[in-house]
C-alpha cells in the first residue's frame, strides 16, 4: 500500500479518479495477486490503462467494442477462479451490459468488479449518449450488487484495494475529470458499506458521494459564514447503504438533510437515503440535489455542472432558500 500524503493526493488529483484507479492501483493489485485480470471494451488509453498494459501485457484483455461480451467473458474467468475487472464508459457498461450484469453478477453472484469510468457528466462535449447519470439507479436495483463511488482520487485508490478480496460483485463508479478536487490527504480506514463523517455540525447534514463530497465541504464553509453548521457525510457506498449513519443523521434533530450527487435525482443516493428515512418515520426534512429528470444541452464539464446547478454557489443558494421556505432561523 502506498503511503498517502498531501503531495501524493495532489499528484493523483491531476490524474483524476480514472487515472489513479487504473494507472496506480491496478498495477499494485496485479503485483499482489496473479489472478487479477483487466478487461476493457476498446478503451485502453482513455481508461488510463497504458501503464498497466506495459507492465502486465498478459493480464489485460481488450474485447473491442463489445461490452456485453466483456461481461460474459468476465463471468467465465471468475468461474475459473480469476479476479476480473471489467471497464468502459459508465453509460455503456451500465446500459448495454445491463442484462449480462444482472444475470452474471446479480443472479450468479460472480465477484466481477464492474468499473464505470467517466460517469456523471465527465464526457462533456460527447453529449447525452455518453453521460452516465442513471447508472447508480440501474446497478443498485440488481440483487447482490454492491455500488460504490469514491469522493476523490485517493479514495478511488482505497476502494480499488478494498475490492481485491471483496467476495461480492461490485459496481465502481468513477466520477470527475483531470485535476480533480482533493478530499483525502492521508491513509484512512475505508470499509465498504460504512460512511465517512468528514465534518460534524449541529444544524443540517450534507450527504454526498463522488465529486459532490468536495463540493459539500465548500458549501459547508459558506454555510458556516452564515452561522449554519453542517455535518458532511461521504456516503461512498450507495449499496449496501450505511443505515446506521443515516439513522444518526435523521435522529440528530437537524433542520434539513441534503443529498448531493452527480447523478439523476431519480433512483440514486437521494432516493436511497429517502427510502431509509421513510422507513424510520423521521420528521427530518430531506432535500435532494442532483441532475433533474431531463436531457441536457451538451457542453464542457464546467458548463454542464452550471447547467445542472451542481456548483458550490448554486447549491448554497438553494439550501438557503429551502431553509427560508421552511421558516428555519439560526441564531
Amino acid at each position: 500500500m502506498i503511503e498517502i500524503n498531501r503531495l501524493t493526493a495532489k499528484g493523483w488529483s491531476r490524474l483524476g479518479q480514472r487515472g489513479t484507479f487504473f494507472g496506480i492501483a491496478m498495477p499494485e493489485l496485479a503485483a499482489r495477486d496473479p489472478d487479477v485480470l483487466v478487461l476493457t471494451a476498446d478503451l485502453l488509453t482513455l481508461s488510463g490503462l497504458d501503464r498497466f498494459q506495459k507492465e502486465y501485457p498478459d493480464k489485460i484483455i481488450n474485447v473491442g467494442i463489445a461490452e456485453q461480451n466483456m461481461i460474459g467473458i468476465s463471468a467465465g474467468l471468475a468461474k475459473e477462479g480469476y479476479k476480473p475487472y471489467a471497464t468502459t464508459y459508465a453509460n455503456f457498461i451500465s446500459m448495454r451490459s445491463y442484462e449480462q450484469i444482472r444475470l452474471n453478477c446479480g443472479y450468479m453472484q460472480f465477484p466481477i468488479k464492474v468499473i464505470g469510468s467517466g460517469s456523471g457528466l465527465a464526457m462533456g462535449m460527447s453529449g447525452n449518449t455518453h453521460y452516465g447519470i442513471e447508472d447508480v439507479s440501474l446497478m443498485r436495483s440488481i440483487p447482490n450488487m454492491t455500488v460504490v463511488c469514491p469522493a476523490d482520487a485517493v479514495e478511488a485508490y482505497m476502494i480499488a484495494l478494498a475490492s481485491l478480496d471483496y467476495p461480492h460483485p461490485m459496481y465502481i463508479r468513477l466520477t470527475g475529470i483531470l485535476n480533480a478536487s482533493i478530499v483525502y490527504t492521508d491513509n484512512f480506514q475505508l470499509k465498504i458499506g460504512k460512511a465517512n463523517i468528514l465534518e460534524n455540525g449541529k444544524d443540517i447534514a450534507l450527504v454526498a458521494h463522488g465529486t459532490m463530497v468536495a463540493t459539500s465541504l465548500e458549501v459547508s464553509k459558506l454555510l458556516k459564514e452564515r452561522g449554519i453548521f453542517a455535518s458532511v457525510v461521504d456516503m461512498h457506498t450507495i449499496k449496501p447503504i450505511d443505515r446506521d449513519a443515516i439513522s444518526i443523521v435523521s435522529d440528530n434533530n437537524y433542520k434539513l438533510i441534503v443529498t448531493l450527487e452527480e447523478h439523476s435525482i431519480i433512483g440514486g443516493l437521494g432516493s436511497a437515503v429517502s427510502e431509509v428515512i421513510a422507513e424510520q418515520e423521521s420528521n427530518t426534512k430531506l432535500m435532494r440535489i442532483g441532475i433533474d429528470d431531463t436531457f441536457l444541452h451538451a457542453g464542457d464539464y464546467s458548463y454542464l455542472m452550471q447547467q445542472c446547478g451542481l456548483t458550490t454557489d448554486r447549491i448554497f443558494s438553494r439550501i438557503i432558500q429551502k431553509l427560508e421556505d421552511l421558516h428555519v432561523i439560526f441564531k
